[in-house]
């Protein structure tokens, strides 16, 4: 059993801090055959000691003190150096057999720890993942194990040590779903606990892992370092998520209602007699629609780009129905140049909406942060303010506090009919003066610019912001891209929006402002 050589130092479990420095405490002698596993210990794969392990502690012993919590049996559960232990058991048994002495092993008893099993998997996930050999998955596991099981202030501790944002640990879950091929790719590309997470909401979008990992080497290629092109590409990645998610939602849809889904595209040599109901007659020459030809068997749909159903009937003349008749259409180039506009402006569309999420956070950052707002910042917003462009007055005409909220960190009561002024929720004092009429600058533009498609009324015609914003829109965007180059790479512009800007380069932030 524990044979005790010093006092240990440890407090009891009602005055220790959860977080206690072991190097304060003092550590004891224990028989090595008084100590099991903890059933908090983070690490559940490859627990075994090595034969270098065990040969190194057969010479000259545990140097490094293993960390243990008492048990009511009167034993210890090792929650740190468990592998340790065992080398000093296979040691002992090794000396009795040559008749040798036993060795014990220094330990520090955390009794401050009893009943504190998440703080405890917590302690033992720091001392495993620092060293080597710990595999993700046990890692995800013991962090979410960890973090379910804390009250919100150990929570947020817990987390920032992980370098996890709060929220995160409810995604980690998700994460040790993925494959261990996946895993250890995505480790050995440096992917964090925080950006595991993220891989695993946008797993299924094709090649995510291989253009995750892209943007994380661009980001540690670059000066300053950052997150920028990874928030991008996550951005893109969770729009083509979304993306999926719909199709999925419209084919469970057509599935729940019993109409059959046509295949895109037929194998070589296989006739598709499918034709969409727009091009189809009952036998007397009647249109048809989806409600006068439920009844047919025939009856299928295909989905468009927006996955909406087009109604299809799967073979016209086997029911008896007419095609409609028509000219056959030549596809020309002339054809197939607007096809790939049309895919272009759909892609370039999706990736100007998802660049808003990024960008939104980025200024979230900048205006609840402690620092004091950059002077380009503050002076951006008090042009907007004094000039008051058309696009800022016609916003703040509709007296919208949810963006400006939003921005702020700043929460408004769920019911719509509890009037409450925003001035009355933000904190106004005369050190985050600057950061609040720059978020309300920022929410005007953040409404100006969320949808991609407009009307250019010099031209008559209708404009995409990815192709020619307003000179006050490529400000704003070549401003933040200025203020993340200067927060270490912590914000870039994504690809849509580089092209939006590139005819505004040079121009300093704020000189069109108030065109």
């Amino acid at each position: 059993m524990a044979t005790v050589t010093e006092s240990p130092t440890a407090e009891t479990a009602e005055t220790a801090p959860v977080d206690a420095d072991e190097t304060s405490l003092t550590a004891v002698l224990l028989d090595p055959d008084a100590i099991t596993r903890d059933e908090c210990n983070a690490r559940e794969t490859d627990t075994e000691p090595d034969t270098d392990l065990i040969n190194s502690v057969k010479a000259v012993g545990v140097q490094d003190p293993v960390s243990v919590r008492p048990r009511p049996d009167g034993t210890y559960g090792a929650f740190k150096g468990w592998r340790r232990t065992q080398a000093a058991q296979i040691a002992n048994a090794a000396a009795e057999a040559e008749g040798h002495p036993r060795r014990q092993i220094k330990a520090y008893v955390r009794a401050d720890l009893v009943g504190r099993d998440a703080w405890t998997r917590f302690l033992s996930l720091i001392e495993n993942h620092q060293r080597q050999g710990m595999s993700p998955k046990d890692t995800l596991k013991a962090a979410e194990l960890s973090l379910i099981g804390m009250d919100e202030v150990e929570q947020k501790q817990a987390a920032r040590a992980l370098g996890l944002k709060r929220g995160t640990g409810k995604r980690l879950g998700r994460a040790q779903q993925l494959d261990d091929a996946t895993l250890r790719r995505a480790s050995a590309g440096g992917m964090d606990l925080e950006q595991l997470s993220q891989l695993a909401e946008v797993e299924d979008v094709p090649r995510a892992q291989d253009r995750l990992l892209r943007a994380l080497a661009r980001d540690e290629a670059e000066e300053g370092g950052g997150r920028g092109h990874w928030d991008q590409e996550l951005a893109l990645l969770k729009a083509e998520q979304d993306d999926l998610n719909a199709r999925r939602k419209a084919v469970a849809a057509l599935e729940k209602a019993g109409v059959p889904l046509l295949p895109t595209h037929r194998p070589y040599g296989e006739k598709d007699t499918a034709r969409p109901l727009s091009e189809l007659t009952t036998p007397l020459g009647n249109p048809l629609d989806e409600n006068g030809h439920k009844g047919c068997p025939g009856h299928s749909a295909r989905l468009d780009d927006e996955h909406q159903p087009i109604w299809y009937c799967a073979d016209p003349a086997a029911h008896g129905h007419k095609v409609r008749p028509k000219p056959k259409p030549v596809k020309t180039p002339e054809d197939e140049e607007k096809a790939a506009e049309r895919a272009r402006i759909t892609a370039c569309n999706r990736a100007w909406k998802a660049a808003a999420g990024p960008r939104k956070e980025f200024v979230a950052r900048l205006v609840r942060g402690s620092k004091a707002l950059p002077e380009e910042a503050w002076r951006f917003a008090l042009t907007v303010l004094l000039d008051l462009p058309s696009f800022y007055g016609k916003w703040a005409q509709r007296q919208e506090a949810e963006d400006v909220a939003q921005l702020l960190g700043v929460k408004l009561p769920d019911s719509p009919f509890e009037r409450v002024r925003l001035s009355e929720l933000a904190t106004l004092s005369k050190a985050r003066m600057a950061h609040v009429l720059f978020a309300h600058v920022a929410a005007a533009f953040e409404r100006d610019m969320r949808d991609p498609k407009g009307w250019n009324a010099a031209r008559m015609q209708v404009s995409f912001l990815w192709e020619n914003p307003t000179p006050e829109q490529a400000s704003y965007l070549l401003l933040l891209e200025k203020l993340g180059q200067d927060d270490k790479g912590s914000y870039r512009l994504s690809e849509v929006e580089e092209q939006a800007v590139a005819a505004h380069r040079g121009e300093a932030p704020g000189d069109d402002s108030a065109a």
